[in-house]
């Protein structure tokens, strides 16, 4: 006897929206639902399985038995299976049976939004419902995402940010994060965090980004609603939440998508464009309309039920290219012959479009992408993919190689920190220094830096002021902040008693200050991408190893010079201004209170002497392996605090 009673959410034109892939809102479809049917409450069930010959629910409701409760499929062919259970209450854990040529297989629900963390990794019937208490924050957050407002993002691991001291083996849950993460994250003054996977994965080495659970904020720290109180109280305290989004890949676990219904339902079944050699995972078929519909309402869902701010968008680079870590012979180019995957680019495109449509410029999606894929963050109307950052992976590449030579030797590779200049506005770009940097054999960023100890806080204090410096967003892995000595190892916490060390905490005290530094000057950001706001002074000083530039904001007078030293020595250095210009130093990174050597940046000199092009000159002592900003003023008065007689040796 079948238990199930007939209901529909769906009307028509959402049957037609799905199939068109034009449905962004699946989620109050889909999936489980409470709702009353003839004055009986229960939960009503629908999935997409178009290949199937029976769906069943099973669960702890019926003993996992998948005769007792079918659902029945709909007349339109659809594909869609649906039915009501009376009965049925929040916790029930749940998954259905679907038959297809004489297999049953059991999969959880795609559209679940909760899991068990074990592995029968069965879903349950629950809710999203929240009482938010971000509507200060919702409310003004456009002006906070805006391109024109300093972005500085710390990228973070839940499960390894901090572990409970007295049981380390012990993650602690999204409360108790955000009881200890958002003092720290306003102490260190960083404008928004970046959330590494949320959504449910059952393999803990893929650090999340192997998901299986779409919908599901993973239970490992808690509940729906606890992710929702971390995220609310971040906003409480103006802190943006970006959410990595992975609609690159998925697993093949036997509950999750892959196969879902028998059939290669979710993924592309020709193995060159549906399975990834290296991952090990199946690629989404971005030319089904239904898989369309899916991806960006999954999108779309941490948007809107859980109020994030951004999705950093993962492995964009494998999505737009056929030949993405595949031989010759291993692809097949598209229609033109070429390498772009087509399919995936339309799908970014309406993703990006769907979204922003939705939401308006109050949100951020930003695209981890290495290739000169062009037109990533143009709009889409102008044949761009539409978003609204990308990551700047080639300074990243080119930054830390340049840091691993020794100072002698940097000469050679001058114009590995010059290069950026020669695109730095193609794109609408974001500064990373991330996890991917910090694994596998790379080294901390600290221990990827040369030298003594000394010389690799230095160097690591001018890099991170170089970043913040230079025009774009921001973004940092945890544990750069205090030069985390050891590889990034999910398994357990930072070391966080390194901040005993003076060392440790000089450096810390250094973001901290960068981050008030980048937001309190306006010339850091306001221009920070077009072109009005970089200027280089001296590019070309391969002999010193020194590069000097300016950034500018809207105001003509909003001026900042920028001096890096990359070298270990103290020198005094002529560096050419314009005329009716002054200048005073404002932040130098070999302060003591950094953990640097406390040689202080000395302006001693201002000469009517054509230098570097420009019709006068000052003179700066510069300090070793360090960076200083100055702020052009028209103030005269400060001549007699700052300028002092140089004296001959």
């Amino acid at each position: 006897m079948n238990l199930v009673k007939t209901y529909t959410l769906f009307t028509d034109h959402d049957v037609y929206l799905f199939r068109e892939g034009k449905h962004y809102k699946l989620y109050e479809k889909f999936g489980a639902h409470s709702v009353e049917k003839d004055g009986i409450k229960g939960v009503y069930f629908s999935v997409w399985a178009p290949n199937a010959k029976k769906v069943s629910v099973i669960g702890n409701f019926n003993n996992w038995n998948h005769k007792d409760h079918i659902l029945f499929p709909r007349w339109d062919g659809s594909g869609i299976w649906e039915g009501f259970i009376p009965g049925l209450t929040w916790g029930t854990l749940y998954k259905y049976a679907i038959e297809n040529l004489g297999k049953i297989l059991e999969k959880s629900d795609p559209y679940a939004v909760s899991w068990e963390q074990n592995l029968q990794a069965a879903s349950l019937v629950s809710t999203t419902w929240y009482e938010w208490k971000d509507e200060s924050w919702m409310d003004s957050r456009g002006e906070k995402n805006s391109l024109d407002a300093p972005l500085s993002v710390y990228e973070m691991h839940l499960g390894s940010w901090l572990r409970d001291s007295l049981n380390p083996d012990k993650f602690l849950n999204y409360r108790e994060i955000a009881e200890k993460l958002i003092p720290y994250i306003k102490e260190m003054g960083f404008t928004h965090v970046e959330f590494m996977p949320v959504m449910e994965y059952p393999y803990d080495p893929s650090w999340g980004y192997q998901i299986t659970g779409f919908f599901a904020a993973t239970s490992r720290f808690g509940a729906p609603q606890d992710l929702m109180f971390l995220i609310n109280e971040l906003h409480k305290n103006d802190i943006g939440v970006i959410l990595d989004w992975v609609p690159s890949h998925f697993p093949g676990d036997a509950n999750g998508l892959h196969r879902f219904d028998g059939s290669f339902l979710y993924e592309h079944e020709d193995p060159r464009k549906g399975f990834h050699p290296d991952w090990k995972s199946y690629i989404f078929n971005y030319g089904r309309n239904e898989v369309k519909s899916f991806l960006i309402s999954n999108a779309m869902f941490w948007l809107d039920r859980y109020h994030a701010d951004g999705l950093r968008v993962d492995a964009v680079t494998s999505m737009l290219h056929l030949d993405y870590s595949r031989n010759e012979g291993e692809w097949e180019p598209n229609i033109y012959g070429e390498n772009v995957n087509l399919e995936a680019k339309t799908f970014l495109q309406e993703f990006n479009t769907a979204v922003y449509k939705e939401f308006g410029n109050t949100i951020i999606t930003i695209a981890e992408e290495s290739s000169d894929f062009p037109k990533l963050t143009k709009p889409v109307h102008d044949g761009g993919v539409g978003f609204g950052m990308k990551w700047m992976m080639g300074w990243m590449h080119d930054t830390l190689a340049y840091f691993k030579e020794e100072p002698e030797n940097r000469k050679y590779f001058h114009h590995k920190i010059t290069f950026s200049s020669m695109y730095m506005y193609n794109e609408n770009y974001m500064m990373p220094l991330s996890h991917d940097e910090v694994v596998h054999g790379k080294a901390s960023l600290i221990y990827k830096m040369k030298g003594d100890e000394w010389q690799k806080f230095a160097n690591l204090r001018t890099l991170f002021m170089y970043m913040f410096t230079h025009p774009g967003a921001k973004l940092l892995f945890m544990g750069d902040e205090f030069g985390q000595t050891g590889e990034w190892n999910f398994k357990q916490s930072l070391d966080w008693y390194l901040l005993d060390f003076p060392v440790h905490k000089g450096l810390q005290n250094l973001v901290k200050d960068l981050n008030y530094l980048y937001k309190s000057e306006t010339a850091l950001y306001e221009n920070q991408f077009n072109h009005y706001g970089f200027e280089w002074v001296e590019a070309n000083d391969e002999t010193h190893s020194v590069f000097t530039y300016l950034r500018k904001g809207k105001k003509r007078d909003d001026v900042l010079m920028v001096v890096l030293n990359m070298t270990p020595n103290v020198f005094d250095y002529k560096i050419g201004v314009n005329l009716a210009t002054h200048w005073e130093i404002i932040f130098n990174s070999d302060d003591e209170k950094y953990g640097g050597s406390g040689v202080e940046a000395d302006l001693f000199k201002e000469e009517h002497e054509e230098w570097m092009n420009r019709p006068k000159s000052i003179s700066i002592k510069l300090p070793p392996l360090a960076g200083i900003v100055l702020r052009m003023t028209k103030d005269k008065k400060y001549k007699l605090q700052r300028i002092k007689q140089h004296k001959n040796k």
